[in-house]
């Protein structure tokens, strides 16, 4: 399976990269990692999630509070939005228009 992110949760995740760097040197690439971690298990386990939506599913990050908002779509896994958990819920849902 092809991990394809969109162009938001591509901003999402440096900007959450950057305002981890920039709290403590080194925390942003740990997040990153984490992330890299769970993007791999998404992809030996796309349906191991909760469905968050009737296209999405959601990865919980264990260290971090974010979710990896994502869908399956034929052989693809999309990678919808990088959300923070106390951030309004499913405001990325316009995206899976």
């Amino acid at each position: 399976m092809q991990i394809y992110f969109t162009e938001p949760a591509a901003i999402e995740l440096a900007d959450a990269f950057d305002f981890y760097e920039i709290h403590l040197s080194g925390l942003g690439k740990e997040f990153i990692i984490e992330v890299e971690e769970t993007v791999q298990l998404i992809t030996k386990f796309p349906e191991s999630w909760s469905e968050n939506s009737k296209h999405t599913r959601k990865a919980v990050l264990k260290r971090f509070p974010f979710n990896i908002i994502y869908s399956v779509y034929q052989d693809n896994i999309y990678i919808i939005a990088v959300a923070h958990q106390n951030r309004k819920p499913e405001y990325w849902i316009d995206r899976l228009k």
